[in-house]
This record gives structure tokens, C-alpha cells and sequence, in this order.
């Protein structure tokens, strides 16, 4: 789609204002591997707010199948209410192995299972989550708007898509450094440089429930009714 909504020639939806340093699955399969270890200690801090009010979101919800897109090392999974039935996937192998040792450690049955898969082209069928929820991998993906299509197939209609990101400044000093930043996007693993607009259309946008999350409002909550492609 461009920024209007609209097809792209190959009926596939493009991603609108793109970072200038664009990100494959490799780059992201290889940033994260070196991630796995220390990703806890390095992120988890930082991440924590934008990671329990999104979960708080989901627990609000009507449904009980959710999808966590990006799960990481499980660090959301211990938050979710236990009547919510959680599945988790993840591109990241050695991610995935931490997140299946903390459900081990921790006993949570209310997580249904923890899989390798692409979030861009994943194995479920049509209308399989009544809620699907991406935790900081919208500036991760290769295609952000084909995340989009993907997760308004997977989730039914009338379900809940929610994510929480950190999302391009409009101005002033953290614009410049994000903009700086965004040289070390392979490095990092995701973009710095990373617009709202990459990820939703302009019909998306004017309808989604977009809230700062403190502190600071390095990230952003993002709550949209699937209303479908």
C-alpha cells in the first residue's frame, strides 16, 4: 500500500515511508543471535513499560486466543491473565530456546505454544486469535505493512491488533539522533529511523487508539480494531 491505502502493482502491500537502512530476515536471524545472551539485561528494562501496558491492554480485551508476535525470551508471557490462551512466535532460534526455559521455569500453562515462523508469512489459519499483539518488532520486520496484512488475516473480524513500538520523533534533538542512529540499524537489529506511517495507512491511522507510554514516551501503544485489509 502507499500512505493512502492503496495496492501496490504487485498486490502486495508496500510500506509506505521506509527507513534508510533496510533490514532482511538474515540481518534480523544474525542481530538477534547475538542478542539472546544479555537481551534481558540490556532491553528488558528499558522495554518494560511499553511491554506490561500492552499486555495490560490485551487482558482488557474480549478474547481468549492471542497472538505474541515477537516473543522474544518470554519476558511479556509471566503478565497475561490466565484465561488468556497465548501463543508465541518468534524468528530468533536461540530467543525462542529462553522463552521455552522461562515457561519450564515458571510453570505457565496459559502459554499454548512457542514457534518459529515468520511474522510476515505465518502457517495459521484465517481468523485463528481474537487478539494479536507485536511487541517492538515493527521497526524489525523487512515489511512492516506486510506484518499488517498478515496479522488483519490471522486475527477475526472485530478482534484486536495491538502494537507497541518506539516510532521516529517529529523534531528536535532525539530526531537528529535517531536519524544518526539509523547507520546501525543492521548492528542493532531494528531501526531507529522508524515512522508510524511505515507501519499503518493513513485509513488505519485515523481510527487507531495510539497512546504514549511513559516514561519519557519512547514508545507508543497502538490498539486497532481489525476491520480487515
Amino acid at each position: 500500500m502507499t500512505s493512502s491505502g492503496q495496492l501496490a502493482p504487485s498486490g502486495m502491500p508496500s510500506n509506505g515511508p521506509l527507513p534508510k537502512s533496510a533490514l532482511d530476515a538474515d540481518a534480523v536471524r544474525t542481530a538477534y543471535q547475538r542478542w539472546a545472551g544479555v537481551y534481558d539485561a540490556v532491553f528488558g528494562g528499558v522495554s518494560a513499560f511499553g511491554r506490561k501496558r500492552a499486555v495490560a491492554a490485551v487482558n482488557r480485551l474480549p478474547g481468549t486466543a492471542v497472538l505474541e508476535v515477537g516473543v522474544g525470551t518470554g519476558l511479556a508471557l509471566p503478565h497475561y491473565n490466565g484465561d488468556k490462551r497465548i501463543t508465541g512466535i518468534d524468528l530468533s532460534r536461540a530467543m525462542l530456546d529462553r522463552a521455552r526455559q522461562r515457561v519450564q521455569r515458571n510453570a505457565m500453562p496459559h502459554v499454548a505454544d512457542l514457534l518459529e515462523m515468520d511474522a510476515e508469512e505465518t502457517s495459521f489459519a484465517d481468523d485463528s486469535f481474537d487478539i494479536a499483539v507485536a511487541m517492538f518488532v515493527a521497526s524489525v520486520v523487512p515489511n512492516p505493512r506486510r506484518l499488517l496484512a498478515e496479522l488483519k488475516r490471522v486475527v477475526r473480524p472485530g478482534g484486536s491488533i495491538l502494537f507497541v513500538n518506539h516510532f521516529l520523533a517529529t523534531g528536535g534533538i532525539r530526531l537528529a539522533v535517531e536519524r544518526g542512529m539509523a547507520r546501525a540499524s543492521h548492528s542493532l537489529g531494528w531501526h531507529p529511523d522508524f515512522a508510524i506511517e511505515s507501519l499503518l495507512p493513513e485509513v488505519d491511522l485515523r481510527r487507531a487508539v495510539i497512546e504514549s507510554v511513559p516514561p519519557f514516551g519512547l514508545f507508543t501503544l497502538v490498539t486497532l480494531t481489525n476491520d480487515g485489509p
